[in-house]
C-alpha cells in the first residue's frame, strides 16, 4: 500500500549566519523531500525562514528529528506545523487572485502611517504577502537620517471596492502627509522602458516662460495666465499664444542666462543617472521651449525633446512661435509615437507631470504620476508624489537604494 504523503511547514528564527539555509535544505535533499515553497527575510541580523515541503509519511519522523538536531547545532529556533491537503490546495488557489503593489513614500514613515494603510488593506479583504523597505537603513542620529523613506507592500486578493480603496488611500495620504501608490503587480510593472517628463515645474522648479516674462517686464501678467492655464481654467493653447506675444522684443541672450541658472528639481540628478543605468529611454514632452529642453538633454543625456520653438529675428523674440503648439493632446500623441518608435508597449511607459495639460499623457501611460501637482491634476491622476523629490519615481517602479549603492 502506497504511503500517504505529508505536508509540513518549518519556521526557523534566530541569529542570521552563513550556512543556515544550506544546512537545512541538505537534510531535506537527503530524504528526497519536495520543497513546495520557501521564503526568507532578515531584519537586523535576525533570520526568519520558512520552508514548506512534502514527503512520505514514513520519512517525516526522521526528517524532523534531523532538522531538530541541526537547528540545535546552529543555535536557531525551529517550529513544525502540519498542513492538510485541503489547506494547501486552498492556498494554491489564491495564487490566481489579483496582486497589487502598495508603495508608501514620505520624508519619514511612522507606525501610525503603516497602521492606517494596512487597516484599509484588511478592510478590503486583501492579504499582505510581503513587506520590504526600498530606502536605505535608518541611522539613529536624527541629523544623519535620510530625507526620504519608502516601504513596499505586496498584497493579494480581490478588493471589495477598488475605487473606494483608491479614494481612501488618497484621503489618507493627504491627511498623514505621505504618498501612497496602488498598482497592479503584473509583468509590465517589472519591465518599464520609456519615461516621459514634463519640464517646467517638474524637471525644473520654475516655469521658464515666467522667467522670460520677468526679464521682459511683464512678469505678473504672464504668471497669472500661466497659473490659470495649469489649473485648467483656460485652454492651454490660448494661454500660450497670449504669453508668447508678451515676450516680443526680448533679447535672445537672456535665454542663455536663464538656461545656465535653471533651478533643477530635487532628486533629478539621481533619477536620471539611475534611469540611464537601467536602460530607460527618456523624453521631455513640454509646453515650454525647446531651447531649455535641449539644455537639459545635453546635461542628462535625454533621448527625445519635444517642446515649442520661439521665433527669433535679428537676435530678438518676435512674440510668435514656429510649428504646432505642444499642448496636452499633443503630449499624449508624442508619448504614443515614441513608444511605437522604440517598440515599447504603452503599458511599459511612464509619464510624469504637474499641470492640467499633462493629464492626457498621464492617463494613457502605463504609469502616470502627478508630481507636486495642482489639485485638479492630483485628483485625476492615479498616482502622485507630493512629499519628496522627483527620484521618488524610482520607488514607484520598485527600485531599491541598494541596487545602485545609493542611500540618500
Amino acid at each position: 500500500m502506497k504511503q500517504k504523503s505529508e505536508i509540513i511547514l518549518i519556521s526557523i528564527s534566530g541569529e542570521d549566519k552563513p550556512g543556515v539555509t544550506s544546512a537545512l535544505t541538505e537534510i531535506l535533499a537527503k530524504y528526497d523531500a519536495f520543497i513546495l515553497d520557501i521564503g526568507q527575510a532578515d531584519i537586523h541580523h535576525t533570520l526568519s525562514l520558512g520552508i514548506l515541503f512534502k514527503t512520505s509519511g514514513e520519512k517525516s519522523g526522521d526528517i524532523l528529528k534531523d532538522l531538530l538536531f541541526k537547528a540545535y547545532e546552529l543555535d536557531v529556533n525551529i517550529k513544525f506545523s502540519p498542513v492538510s491537503e485541503s489547506e494547501y490546495n486552498s492556498w494554491v488557489s489564491m495564487q490566481g487572485k489579483n496582486r497589487y503593489i502598495i508603495t508608501i513614500l514620505g520624508r519619514k514613515i511612522t507606525a501610525r502611517q503603516i497602521g492606517e494603510v494596512t487597516r484599509i488593506v484588511a478592510e478590503q479583504g486583501l492579504n499582505i504577502d510581503a513587506i520590504q523597505r526600498l530606502t536605505g537603513r535608518i541611522p539613529l542620529e536624527e541629523n544623519a537620517q535620510s530625507s526620504k523613506s519608502c516601504i513596499e507592500l505586496s498584497v493579494r486578493g480581490t478588493a471589495k471596492d477598488h475605487t473606494q480603496m483608491q479614494s481612501d488611500f488618497m484621503q489618507l495620504a493627504s491627511h498623514l502627509g505621505i504618498d501612497i501608490s496602488l498598482q497592479q503587480d503584473n509583468m509590465f510593472r517589472r519591465c518599464r522602458r520609456l519615461i516621459c517628463f514634463d519640464m517646467d515645474s517638474t524637471l525644473i522648479e520654475t516655469e521658464v516662460i515666467d522667467e522670460l516674462a520677468l526679464r521682459a517686464g511683464v512678469g505678473d501678467e504672464v504668471k497669472a495666465i500661466t497659473e490659470s492655464a495649469m489649473r485648467g481654467e483656460i485652454d492651454f493653447s490660448e494661454s500660450f499664444k497670449k504669453r508668447v506675444s508678451l515676450l516680443k522684443g526680448l533679447d535672445v541672450s537672456v535665454m542663455e542666462d536663464i538656461a545656465k541658472n535653471l533651478p533643477i528639481t530635487e532628486g533629478v540628478d539621481r533619477l536620471m543617472s539611475t534611469l540611464k543605468t537601467a536602460g530607460f529611454k527618456i523624453a521631455i514632452l513640454s509646453g515650454g521651449f525647446t531651447y531649455f529642453g535641449n539644455y537639459l538633454k545635453k546635461l542628462y543625456g535625454i533621448d527625445y525633446v519635444y517642446a515649442n520653438e520661439l521665433e527669433i529675428v535679428d537676435g530678438k523674440l518676435t512674440g510668435n512661435y514656429i510649428g504646432d503648439i505642444v499642448d496636452g493632446k499633443r503630449k499624449a500623441e508624442l508619448l504614443r509615437l515614441i513608444a511605437q518608435v522604440e517598440n515599447v508597449d504603452i503599458a511599459q511607459t511612464i509619464a510624469v507631470g504637474d499641470g492640467a495639460n499633462d493629464l492626457p499623457m498621464l492617463s494613457i501611460a502605463g504609469l502616470g504620476i502627478a508630481y507636486h501637482a495642482k489639485p485638479k491634476v492630483k485628483e485625476n491622476a492615479s498616482q502622485s508624489i507630493s512629499t519628496i523629490g522627483l527620484d521618488g519615481v524610482l520607488y514607484f517602479i520598485g527600485f531599491k537604494d541598494s541596487y545602485f549603492g545609493q542611500h540618500k
